[in-house]
């Protein structure tokens, strides 16, 4: 069985950065891709960013791009996403995914989640 495991996420104000943190543990397993999502009270989840390991080409929302990073080993299947000038508006519960397949991760369709982290920015 696979887990993914996210941490790093926290209070922090207008302004500030964190760094989250996702990785996997239990059977080892090839990812493709790693993904992170977050999703807010009453909203649907989002896409934030993605890296495939491929070139380690990395993609982002709108809304995050020029302010957050992500990174990752894709040997140990670990991705991180650093946020840095964060907005109230980024406040939500972020998740990672990781798909095994590129015809999955094209289609979203993710085999693996965690849990999530919160992360509250206040103003």
């Amino acid at each position: 069985q696979v887990q993914l495991v996210e941490s790093g996420g926290g209070l922090v104000q207008a302004g500030g950065s964190l760094r989250l943190s996702c990785a996997a543990s239990g059977r080892t397993f090839s990812s493709y891709a790693m993904d992170w999502f977050r999703q807010a009270p009453g909203k649907e989840r989002e896409f934030v960013a993605a890296i495939r390991w491929v070139g380690k080409s990395t993609y982002y929302a709108d809304s995050v791009k020029g302010r957050f990073t992500i990174s990752g080993d894709n040997a140990k299947n670990t991705v991180y996403l650093q946020m840095n000038s964060l907005k109230p508006e980024d406040t939500a519960v972020y998740y990672c995914a990781a798909a095994t397949t590129c015809s999955k991760w094209s289609r979203r369709d993710y085999d693996y989640w965690g849990q999530g982290t919160q992360v509250t920015v206040s103003s």
